[in-house]
């Protein structure tokens, strides 16, 4: 069953007035009252007619789900509370079904919400139109263009900490279907004097910090930046880090927002170059120099940050360094070149990193434009979002503040010919008498602006092009000159001024009354501002970049396209841009949203009515409620105002059969309200005073409770009637039931009466069968038994005679192999364990089983060694046979046998295969090594021992110097005749060789080694399994070694040992060498 939709109107449960239309009375206190009423329930939405004023409750409300996305899609903009969604989906179906182009302006001061606001209604936007891959790419790129824009031109202030520095509009164009295709963003007036320069307490702009924070450190060493913001001066520390905003995370947000969007990861890279080289412009620095001229000129402190910045930027280091120090001026065909002092040095240095940053986000708009534009050729609607700076009043006012406040006055212009121009097209549409309407025209204080022959523009742009010293002074005395007589101009020197001899409006300064009030604005830098100069010789430097974004950046520093013409001010360029916005706006369907700051702590919960008064007045909202209501208060169509206030009249109460016209004609006349309260036209009844609609919400709200009370009686008596009814009901099924199971209990006990008879009678029959069978198996069994004792009486009797023979023989045969069987049970339960090692057996129990008790023994250990040998691999039966052989060579004769009992024979201990140190004796050696050892060869001439690797193979054995790795002798094995070794604990062993072999030119060897007992065991083992010969192990205190062409005797001594435990050898005369053993 599908769920049933309730649907409420803006009159429904209102806290305060939903539409400030219907406020009564009308003035600044109850509209701010009506305002503060509804933030402290958070309702922050309240319209003023189709206007939305929206109040920023610096705080997440769960009023954005897509279910109430789904509330508000497709529904009449006054049939839900009010909302920024109800706003967003009237403009999307006006410009899907009406053919309509429509525009969103958003205005307000910084802080108010109005980012957040252009955000929620592309958000919805796209939420309601359709889907598909290629529709949600569009509408993911038109999302993501946010975080882009957002990075480059916002940054944190002192009233928001993600205040818009730029204006921006978006025209999102749509097909005949209502999906996006693509869009077209403009950017105005981008505050990029904020780039060299912040207010206290406030950022420049948050790609700088981002881009420290969040790089990695190879990208930020490509850069040539630091993490550290103290090493950049264009970047303030007293409020470096913003809390709750994680700007390594948002670096991440951007770069992927820019993929998405369609930046090539070279192009992202440029970008990211262009960012570093404004920020390390700011660290350049200069210092005075004289000339022998006298004139003043300056240079670069240190030149490794410019260094620096040529290579990020392929300039020529030699080339933006006389930039920075020279400035060419050329007027027709002369050049003329002058030295730039300090402080012109520093001027053009913070131009030129605002004029590379200002272009640089020009550039990002247009290549996000490339990105997002529609594809194809179609005919296209046009949704336009306008996010630009709202009015601007501080307590300096400088040249930003003017144009700002300027593009208002313009806004507030087209937002009233519009307001009255939708209200006089509805009521000649619904054919109402159109009356004139009173309101104050700011046209006068845009014409002041604007004028071209004696606006403030025109004057500034006349006095910056005027050849001479020009200066913020002299302009102002033109303004005093020209403006002197305009009421809304004052200065000082104004002939109109009232406070002529008021010494708080200072000599620099004017003041303009604009629609929102009086601004005062300090004139110092206006024509600095206007001009935007940067000296020919830095953009011709840029241009010369070997960086393709910079040198596109910068077309007018191309020598063949010089221009001599001065460029437009930045005043012209701003005026020419709000001209083409208002031409824009005009040809749209206007929504409008007005956004409002509750207070200046960015803090929730807190509603400022001082700070919240100063908007209202600014935004002129109690005037565009005057003008809203100045005919009819409130206007609805037929069908809903008959549906909502149908139960006030019996003829059109519970359901009207004609037009829905006349039945409201009816209904009022029923209600007897004034014919001049109310008027009718095609499609709405029109009602000029909001008393007259409250009247009628009173008259309802009565008449519902009365229904309400009449709906409970009726349903009161329908429910004690039901439940009559049921309990009637339910008494006679009950009996039934009762009747029912009365029977069956019965049944069930007569059931079980006979069941228990049969029982007993079928038990005293089986009993007594019973018996009987019991007594003719007695009868059965008493014959069998005498039978069987007369058999065996019989047999007895024949038999006695071999019994008594036999008898002793076969007791002596049992009673044998009854201790046999017990002995054997025995034995398994006392049986030891498997190791076979182990000694262990149990005793004899009998004297005649000793030869028995000692073969089991036998062949329980043969049994036990059998398992244990099974469980060895055969590289273990290998170390165990090499065990056993070096026990059966040394057991007993040498007194280092036993400390090598428990080492494992390894063989390859300098692991030459592995190790590269050894690459060159690998190769050298083609056969398997079986020992690789480090031993001592002692020197026959002295005693002395020298290092050398002891290699065995199956056939050789070879000597190798430790370091080279190099080959010094090699003897087969076959050449080996004897090993000597004394039976003292010491390394020392002689190798004796055949007499006659090569090998034995030089006599035989003699070794020191840790591990003697293995390489005596491998080398027999070897010798054996080459040779078929067993090799002669000697073992004496005492043998002889030949050297050369003499017997040298080697004698073993004890004695106390200088070293400590390791043995001694010397040389004591030609036929004896003596070795000390501790």
């Amino acid at each position: 069953m599908a769920k049933m939709e309730v649907k409420t109107s803006l009159l429904d449960n209102m806290i305060g007035v939903g539409d400030m239309v219907l406020l009564e009375p009308l003035n600044e206190e109850t509209f701010i009252n009506n305002l503060k009423k509804r933030f402290d329930h958070n309702e922050i939405y309240t319209y003023i007619g189709s206007v939305v004023v929206s109040v920023n409750p610096y705080r997440s409300l769960p009023i954005y789900s897509p279910e109430k996305v789904e509330d508000y899609r497709n529904r009449n903009f006054y049939e839900l509370s009010p909302h920024i969604f109800a706003l967003s989906d009237e403009a999307y179906r006006s410009l899907r079904d009406q053919d309509k182009d429509q525009c969103i302006l958003i205005t307000g001061e910084s802080g108010a919400g109005k980012t957040e606001a252009s955000k929620l209604v592309m958000s919805y936007v796209a939420a309601v139109c359709g889907k598909g891959a290629e529709v949600n790419q569009v509408k993911e790129q038109l999302l993501q263009s946010n975080p882009v824009l957002e990075a480059f031109g916002n940054a944190k202030t002192v009233r928001n900490d993600n205040s818009s520095r730029f204006g921006k509009y978006m025209d999102i164009e749509f097909d005949f279907k209502g999906d996006p295709l693509g869009g077209v963003i403009s950017n105005y007036l981008l505050e990029k004097s904020r780039v060299v320069k912040q207010p206290r307490g406030e950022r420049n702009f948050h790609v700088f910090y981002q881009l420290l924070s969040g790089a990695s450190e190879e990208l930020l060493n490509k850069l040539k930046l630091e993490r550290d913001f103290s090493r950049y001066n264009y970047l303030s520390l007293d409020s470096a880090k913003v809390n709750g905003v994680d700007d390594a995370a948002n670096f991440r947000t951007v770069r992927n927002a820019m993929q998405i969007v369609g930046f090539m990861d070279h192009e992202a890279e440029s970008v990211l170059e262009v960012v570093a080289a404004v920020l390390k412009l700011g660290n350049i620095e200069f210092k005075p120099e004289s000339r022998v001229n006298g004139l003043d000129e300056s240079k670069i402190k240190d030149k490794n940050e410019l260094k620096e910045i040529c290579e990020l930027t392929g300039i020529d280091q030699s080339v933006l360094e006389r930039a920075f120090s020279f400035r060419t001026v050329e007027a027709k065909q002369e050049k003329v070149s002058t030295t730039l002092n300090v402080a012109q040095a520093y001027y053009a240095r913070d131009a030129l990193a605002k004029n590379l940053y200002s272009r640089l986000f020009s550039w990002l708009v247009n290549r996000i434009n490339e990105s997002i534009k529609a594809q194809t050729k179609v005919r296209k609607k046009v949704m336009g979002v306008l996010d630009i700076y709202g009015f601007e009043i501080f307590e300096d006012n400088s040249f930003e503040q003017f144009i700002i406040n300027y593009c208002n006055e313009k806004l507030q212009q087209i937002f009233i010919e519009l307001t009255l121009k939708e209200e006089q097209e509805e009521y000649i549409r619904e054919d109402i008498e159109w009356t004139h309407i009173d309101y104050f025209n700011n046209a006068i204080i845009c014409d002041l602006i604007e004028n071209n022959t004696n606006g403030i523009l025109a004057m500034l742009d006349e006095e910056c092009l005027r050849p001479g010293t020009v200066t913020d002074e002299t302009f102002l005395e033109k303004l005093n000159q020209v403006c002197a007589t305009h009421q809304h101009f004052e200065s000082r020197m104004s002939k109109c001024s009232r406070f002529l001899n008021d010494t708080s409006l200072p000599h620099s300064c004017f003041r303009i009354q604009h629609y929102a009030g009086k601004v005062l604005y300090q004139v110092e830098g206006f024509v600095d501002k206007n001009n935007d100069l940067l000296y020919r010789d830095l953009s011709q430097a840029m241009w010369k970049a070997g960086h393709t974004l910079i040198k596109s950046l910068f077309p007018e520093g191309n020598p063949a396209k010089i221009n001599l013409k001065r460029p437009p001010t930045a005043g012209s360029q701003f005026k020419a841009s709000v001209a083409t916005l208002m031409k824009n706006l005009q040809t749209k369907n206007p929504n409008y949203i007005r956004c409002i700051k509750p207070n200046d702590k960015k803090a929730a919960h807190i509603f400022n009515e001082a700070l919240v008064c100063h908007q209202i007045r600014y935004l002129g909202l109690l005037e565009n409620v005057r003008v809203r209501r100045a005919g009819y208060a409130f206007r609805q169509a037929y069908e809903p105002c008959l549906e909502r206030y149908k139960m006030l009249c019996k003829q059109t109460w519970p359901h009207w059969k004609g037009p829905a016209r006349a039945g409201v004609e009816v209904l009022f006349n029923e209600l007897e309200i004034p014919v001049e309260e109310y008027s009718f036209g095609r499609s709405k009844i029109f009602i000029r005073n909001p008393r007259t609609l409250f009247k009628l919400e009173d008259l309802r709200k009565q008449r519902l409770e009365d229904l309400a009370t009449l709906i409970q009686k009726i349903y009161r008596g329908w429910k004690c009637r039901t439940h009559f009814l049921l309990m009637r009901k339910s008494q006679i099924v009950i009996a039934a039931w009762y009747r029912r199971y009365a029977q069956q209990k019965r049944y069930q006990q007569i059931k079980s009466s006979a069941l228990v008879i049969q029982s007993y009678i079928r038990g005293w029959k089986a009993r007594k069968i019973l018996r009987e069978l019991k007594h003719q198996k007695r009868c059965e069994e008493a014959a069998t038994t005498i039978a069987a004792y007369w058999h065996g009486t019989q047999v007895r009797r024949e038999y006695r005679k071999f019994f008594r023979a036999n008898a002793g023989k076969k007791i002596y045969e049992f009673t044998i192999q009854r201790i046999v069987q017990k002995y054997f049970l025995e034995m398994k339960n006392k049986m030891p364990s498997l190791s076979p090692i182990d000694k262990n057996w149990p005793s004899r129990p009998y004297l005649f089983l000793d030869s028995t008790h000692k073969e089991l023994k036998r062949i329980f250990h043969l049994w036990r060694c059998k398992k244990y040998r099974d469980q060895f691999t055969d590289q273990k039966k290998l170390i165990y046979e090499e065990k056993l052989e070096a026990s059966e060579l040394f057991k007993d004769k040498k007194a280092l046998y036993p400390s090598s009992v428990g080492q494992p024979f390894q063989g390859a201990y300098l692991e030459i295969n592995k190790n590269p140190k050894y690459k060159k004796l690998k190769d050298a050696i083609e056969e398997k090594i079986i020992i690789a050892e480090v031993v001592n060869k002692i020197n026959r001439a002295n005693g002395k021992s020298t290092s050398r690797i002891f290699l065995l193979t199956n056939n050789n054995l070879l000597l190798a110097d430790q370091k080279s790795g190099q080959i010094k002798s090699e003897v087969p094995l076959v050449d080996v005749t004897k090993v000597s070794m004394s039976s003292q604990n010491d390394g020392f062993f002689a190798i004796h060789l055949k007499e006659g072999s090569e090998a034995a030119s030089k006599g035989d060897f003699l070794f020191s080694s840790e591990h003697l007992i293995e390489m005596a065991t491998k080398l027999y083992r070897t010798t054996l399994s080459q040779t078929k010969q067993k090799l002669n192990i000697e073992i004496s205190d005492e043998f002889l070694v030949q050297f050369r062409q003499d017997k040298v005797c080697v004698k073993f001594i004890q004695g106390n040992q200088k070293n400590g435990s390791v043995p001694t050898c010397k040389r004591k005369n030609n036929r004896l060498l003596e070795v000390a053993v501790p």
